[in-house]
């Protein structure tokens, strides 16, 4: 059997100090807003697309990325993780379809959810996340983990 990928974007929003995340009514788990990346889009575009369907918040994103001089082309923002996620595991196993998302930080100057999509959410299905929140929560791993970096990381910019 083959495995079927597609690319994803995901973005951590902060506002003073906590993360936005949602409970994601399929999968069952909290995590931050995120989705499919277009045929049209890069990545970080995607990401801050996602946000802005599933939030009506309008990210900055964080991005420490080196320019390069190039001609032809230019600079991206560096993801901060990469991370490959099995999405539908046979009985057998097997993994049918993965998703291979590039995850970013962004600031956001509100707590004020109201998601802009037609079929997102609604704002009583988020949560904004302290570090001490995440510690103390029985969220996914990752989750917590990488909460915690973007609220550090978003953080120690608006400190600069």
């Amino acid at each position: 059997m083959e495995t079927t990928r597609h690319f994803t974007a995901t973005v951590y929003l902060v506002n003073e100090g906590a993360t936005a995340l949602h409970r994601h009514p399929r999968l069952g788990i909290r995590i931050p807003p995120g989705g499919h990346v277009d045929r049209d889009e890069l990545p970080h575009e995607a990401a801050l697309r996602e946000a802005r369907e599933e939030t009506g918040l309008d990210p900055t994103l964080v991005d420490d990325t080196a320019e390069v001089a190039a001609p032809a082309g230019r600079t991206l923002p560096t993801p901060r993780h990469t991370m490959l996620y099995d999405i539908n595991v046979h009985d057998d196993g097997t993994v049918g379809h993965q998703h291979i998302d590039s995850v970013f930080f962004a600031s956001v100057d509100s707590r004020a959810i109201d998601p802009a999509g037609d079929d997102e959410v609604g704002a009583d299905a988020w949560a904004w996340y302290t570090p001490a929140d995440l510690r103390a929560s029985d969220l996914d791993s990752d989750t917590v983990e990488i909460g915690i970096e973007a609220i550090e990381a978003v953080g120690a910019v608006e400190e600069a």
